[in-house]
């Protein structure tokens, strides 16, 4: 997973305001104490800090995949 689709299944799961705030404040035990931001910065995957902040704030498995979006007609 990159930055971008971390960022993407965050803003899409807490809203782009809020997703911001929990990043930044929300300390993970799955993260080793840290806040996603600070695990981030230390090189921890994307995957495992978006899977850290789902449990914590009990995000239902079939939405960790994000939402699904339809495909464009031509």
């Amino acid at each position: 997973m990159r930055i971008s689709d971390y960022w993407r299944l965050m803003d899409d799961e807490f809203g782009a305001g809020y997703s911001r705030v929990l990043s930044s404040t929300l300390v993970l035990a799955g993260a080793g104490g840290r806040t996603a931001d600070q695990a981030l910065a230390a090189g921890m995957s994307p995957r495992q800090v978006w899977l850290a902040i789902c449990d914590v704030q009990d995000v239902p498995p079939e939405r960790r995949l994000g939402r699904d979006v339809k495909p464009l007609r031509d």
